[in-house]
């Protein structure tokens, strides 16, 4: 094949990564609003992020605070990496590039659930400050609240809930957070939960400090 047929696969593959994004669309505005559905809800739509390791107890924090804020009459929903990944995202893997849409995608829907006036709980390790950043730039200023599991490796090792950490151990697992690819921890969070050795605070507890934060900057009411 010469030059011209290089010059045009060249082109074609150029045109094909830069038509990804249509420059064509017009947002249309709703008759209703985001405040609107708050004043119906009672409550202010928002982004919980809980990032951690592996086995830090992500997961059933978020089911926790879920519950709490049901009893207290709030409308929440889970956004949790693992079943995120059965449907939405079921045809990334965990190679970096994929990890990151993973991380996305999910950021633009939680965006999607907090617009609606919901109280959206994500809950993935999102190992990277980079990637959970751009996903609180999706948010206004306050509305994206961090919440950083922080639980040492040795103690998420030996819960080892789903038995991750020895198949990555055992080399059977490549690219396995805190083992052989890094952990970001965050740096300006707004909340921490910290657990060291043997002190386990349960996750109703932790879950009421999340819960408080909410009541204080005003989220449980419209």
């Amino acid at each position: 094949m010469g030059d011209s047929g290089n010059s045009t696969i060249c082109e074609n593959l150029h045109q094909m990564s830069t038509v990804r994004k249509s420059t064509n669309i017009v947002w249309h505005k709703s008759s209703v609003e985001k405040f609107d559905r708050q004043e119906l809800l009672q409550q202010k739509g928002c982004v919980i992020w809980i990032t951690g390791l592996s086995g830090s107890g992500k997961s059933t924090l978020a089911c926790a605070l879920s519950r709490g804020l049901h009893s207290r009459g709030k409308l929440t929903y889970i956004l949790d990496g693992d079943n995120v990944r059965h449907g939405l995202n079921s045809d990334l893997s965990f190679k970096v590039e994929d990890r990151a849409e993973n991380i996305r995608r999910i950021g633009e829907v939680a965006k999607l659930f907090a617009d609606a006036g919901i109280i959206c709980i994500a809950s993935l390790i999102s190992p990277y400050r980079k990637d959970r950043d751009a996903c609180r730039a999706l948010l206004p200023e306050g509305d994206f609240i961090e919440v950083f599991l922080d639980v040492p490796l040795q103690v998420c090792e030996a819960r080892d809930p789903k038995g991750l950490y020895k198949l990555a151990r055992c080399g059977k697992i490549k690219g396995f957070t805190g083992i052989d690819d890094p952990y970001e921890p965050p740096l300006n969070c707004e909340i921490v939960l910290q657990q060291k050795g043997g002190d386990c605070v349960s996750p109703s507890d932790m879950a009421e400090k999340v819960i408080s934060y909410l009541e204080e900057k005003g989220y449980l009411q419209a």
